[in-house]
């Protein structure tokens, strides 16, 4: 893959001629050619693309882009994310339901949370210390134990908050 411009160069192809054949010019159609010892196969210098075009800078481009995630494609999740983040930390100021906005909010900020690894997922990107999707190689046991515990700990004390906004 590259983005900038394309070698220059002038290609020669080599063209196997066999003598017999039915459409293919034989060795005495090709005039002022050198014996070649018996051998039946020449070199013919052929034009190259820019004796045949207009002159110019080849930019190759790949046909697929490359797979990342947009500002397009996150700002819904963000957004999402704040404003559960904001209901779960205070619940008070989006009504009076208290427990049940900064529920609400948590569900929010997980479902966000979800949204973005599922989209990051897909296009490609991995967690630190786990493998890429596909790879055929195993995850790292210590890596899954710590995102286990993280998400524990994250559970423990949102659960401790909601109780704690009950009360």
């Amino acid at each position: 893959m590259s983005t900038g411009t394309g070698p220059e160069t002038e290609q020669r192809m080599s063209v196997s001629i066999e003598p017999g054949e039915s459409g293919a010019p034989t060795l005495a159609d090709l005039p002022d050619l050198p014996p070649l010892d018996g051998l039946t196969s020449y070199a013919l210098a052929l034009p190259t693309l820019d004796d045949l075009g207009p002159g110019g800078v080849v930019h190759e481009r790949e046909i697929r882009p490359r797979r990342r995630l947009r500002w397009w494609q996150t700002l819904p999740i963000a957004l999402l994310a704040a404003l559960g983040s904001l209901m779960f930390g205070f619940p008070l100021a989006f009504g009076s339901g208290g427990a049940m906005v900064g529920m609400l909010g948590l569900l929010l900020t997980a479902a966000s949370v979800g949204w973005g690894a599922m989209a990051a997922r897909h296009a490609g990107y991995k967690w630190p210390g786990l493998p890429r999707r596909g790879s055929g190689v195993r995850a790292d046991w210590r890596a899954i134990v710590i995102y286990t515990l993280i998400a524990l700990l994250c559970f423990a004390l949102a659960v401790w908050r909601v109780v704690h906004l009950h009360a």
